[in-house]
């Protein structure tokens, strides 16, 4: 019998990407091969979802689910192996359990903790050397202290918005943070934390004449 040609669409293979901390932090708990293909199952379902990193609530996937993906993928994980499975990465801390109310039955759905697939923080010695150059001593404290003052999310985009404009030294983007801190970023909801992230820590601080109005 010939075989069958395929598609292109039947061709396209969808990817998943996974951080560093998964391989790092959450394998190293799993020692059981049955509990690693559920946790991964979860993971693969979550990820598929569209736009479920942007989603305000936690994305899960049910119980009922899983159990047919499982079987198909996996056909000699059974049922009993399946929940053993599940309860052991839940005891880990890998996943989180929760009920779900869907049209009127409540069903079993599993999430990953928020570690789980957590990316790497941002660096940001990495951003300095990919943007400006070498780190000097007095720099290395001086990013050491706005690490403490700023959200990582400020950071990076402070980096971006010098290297936009070809104003790469740390004097232009401290100076970016200091005005996103006093004026509020974009919608102005970390406004409110302005004597958290507030400009004075960082002006009037150990290391103010860098960033002197």
């Amino acid at each position: 019998m010939p075989d069958r040609q395929l598609s292109s669409s039947q061709r396209k293979t969808g990817f998943v990407s996974l951080p560093e901390s998964f391989f790092t932090q959450v394998m190293p708990e799993i020692q059981d091969l049955a509990e690693l293909k559920v946790v991964l199952y979860v993971a693969c379902l979550i990820l598929q979802k569209p736009d479920s990193g942007a989603q305000r609530c936690e994305p899960s996937v049910t119980y009922k689910h899983l159990k047919v993906e499982a079987c198909r993928l996996s056909p000699e994980l059974s049922e009993e192996t399946l929940r053993r499975a599940l309860d052991s990465a839940v005891k880990h801390g890998i996943l989180l359990q929760s009920t779900l109310n869907i049209d009127g039955l409540l069903e079993d759905a599993y999430s990953l903790t928020g570690d789980s697939l957590q990316p790497p923080a941002i660096n940001i010695f990495a951003l300095y050397e990919q943007n400006i150059g070498i780190i000097t001593p007095m720099i290395a404290e001086e990013l050491k202290e706005a690490e403490k003052i700023y959200p990582a999310q400020w950071i990076e985009e402070a980096f971006k918005e010098a290297a936009a404009l070809n104003k790469r030294s740390w004097r232009y983007i401290a100076r970016i943070l200091e005005r996103w801190a006093s004026e509020g970023k974009d919608s102005g909801e970390y406004k409110r934390h302005t004597k958290t992230y507030g400009p004075d820590k960082y002006v009037k601080g150990k290391y103010g004449h860098l960033v002197k109005r």
